[in-house]
C-alpha cells in the first residue's frame, strides 16, 4: 500500500543527526523528495478547504526546523485527536521554503504512479 519497496528505500531520513548548516543544505538539496522523520506539534492551523481539503499543522523537527504539514483530507484520513505536543512521524513530499518547508503527499497515491506517503500518530497510521 506504501508503493514499492525500491521508492520507500529512496526517501531521506530527517533526523536529528545534521547541523544547521548541513541542515540548510539538505533543504535546498531534498526539495520536491520524498522523506521521513519525526516531530512534535507546535501549532494547528484551520484547514484548508480551496481545492482539495488540507488539514494543516506545524511540526518542530529535533534540530530545530520547523516544516508545515499539508495533509489531504480528501485521500486520507484526518488526524481527529491530535493535539499539540504530540509527536508525529510523516512519509511524504518535502517542498523547501525559507520558513522551513512543507511536507505533502502524505497518502497513498490514487494513481499509483508514485510510492504513497503516510502520517502517523499515536500509533495508527493515516495515508
Amino acid at each position: 500500500m506504501f508503493g514499492s519497496q525500491a521508492a520507500v528505500s529512496r526517501s531521506h531520513e530527517w533526523g536529528a543527526t545534521h547541523t544547521n548548516t548541513q541542515f540548510s543544505h539538505y533543504n535546498k538539496t531534498h526539495h520536491k523528495q520524498q522523506i521521513t522523520g519525526s516531530g512534535q506539534v507546535i501549532k494547528l492551523l484551520a484547514d484548508d478547504n480551496k481545492g482539495s481539503r488540507h488539514q494543516r499543522f506545524i511540526l518542530r523537527l529535533a534540530q530545530g526546523q520547523t516544516l508545515l504539514v499539508a495533509h489531504n483530507i480528501d485521500l486520507a484520513p484526518y488526524l481527529t485527536e491530535l493535539r499539540l505536543g504530540d509527536t508525529v512521524a510523516f512519509c511524504g513530499e518535502y517542498i523547501w521554503n525559507k520558513k522551513g518547508g512543507v511536507l505533502h503527499w502524505t497518502h497513498h497515491d490514487p494513481q499509483a504512479r508514485r510510492a504513497g506517503g503516510w502520517l502517523k500518530h499515536q500509533g495508527r497510521i493515516y495515508h
